[in-house]
């Protein structure tokens, strides 16, 4: 999608703090930090949201394989995967993405 700001991020006609990169999905630091350690992992190419993309389940499996590496490499102590899909459920950019949330204790429930 032309418009969308995760395609341009995607694209690298937008500049962002990559923490991640290969052919299929790209990892960068959360200009809005809901923890110390916040890193947005979202498919290069275009997929509304996860409902979309569970459609395609190789990308899937690849967005879901990449967040936990990153996951895994920042977070000694444990992280958190979010995956917000829809107004209800607090998606506000319509490009399927995953938040890697580590760095401090997470509560349940969220949000």
């Amino acid at each position: 999608m032309d418009d969308c700001i995760f395609c341009k991020i995607g694209r690298g006609e937008i500049p962002a703090k990559t923490v991640y990169g290969d052919d299929g999905v790209i990892g960068i630091v959360d200009i809005n930090p809901q923890a110390p350690e916040h890193i947005v992992v979202m498919p290069r190419k275009h997929y509304k949201n996860v409902a979309e993309l569970a459609a395609d389940e190789a990308a899937l499996g690849h967005l879901m394989a990449a967040a936990t590496r990153i996951g895994e490499e920042r977070g000694a102590d444990g992280f958190r995967l979010v995956v917000n899909t829809g107004p209800m459920g607090g998606q506000t950019v319509d490009h399927v993405h995953v938040h890697v949330l580590s760095g401090r204790p997470m509560t349940w429930p969220p949000g």
